[in-house]
């Protein structure tokens, strides 16, 4: 071959190569992602079943998705056909635990229904606090301002 038919060559290999090259290279981020942040503390769940009136809890949990594993299938369980976690909260394990996950250390939560008829679509809500009397008043507010009477149908605290 001769020299400029080898230039032209080693040219298309380099450029080639340069293309093949660039899209190997990883691409930019637009964000950094970030590692989960781990949610300590001691976990609760209220689950409930609007459609029968059902409803599930538990509490004591050191995983969140454990305590709302287990009050969906206490819910379902107690014969609720449609349960759906409807509140999860937690207290500190330790004072100075704060994970800076932005989850709120309630320790209780309640769930109200409509006192005259707790199923299909009557009204209910759910509140966690830092008190019980605290969550309890909170969810008779709620479940109130939806029109009716209602009280409280469960309540726990961590």
């Amino acid at each position: 071959m001769n020299r400029k038919a080898n230039a032209v060559a080693a040219g298309i290999f380099l450029a080639c190569s340069q293309i093949g090259s660039a899209a190997d290279l990883p691409q930019p981020y637009s964000k950094v992602p970030s590692p989960p942040v781990r949610q300590v503390g001691i976990w609760g769940a209220i689950a409930y079943s609007q459609g029968d009136g059902k409803h599930g809890f538990f509490w004591g949990a050191d995983k969140r998705q454990e305590a709302e594993a287990i009050a969906i299938k206490h819910c379902e369980n107690a014969g609720g056909k449609s349960c759906a976690l409807v509140s999860t909260f937690r207290n500190h394990r330790h004072w100075d635990d704060d994970d800076g996950s932005g989850f709120p250390y309630n320790h209780c939560a309640a769930l109200a229904v409509n006192a005259q008829s707790p199923h299909a679509t009557s009204p209910w809500a759910t509140a966690s606090a830092e008190t019980r009397k605290h969550a309890e008043d909170l969810a008779l507010q709620q479940c109130e301002g939806a029109s009716g009477q209602c009280k409280i149908r469960e309540w726990v605290c961590t």
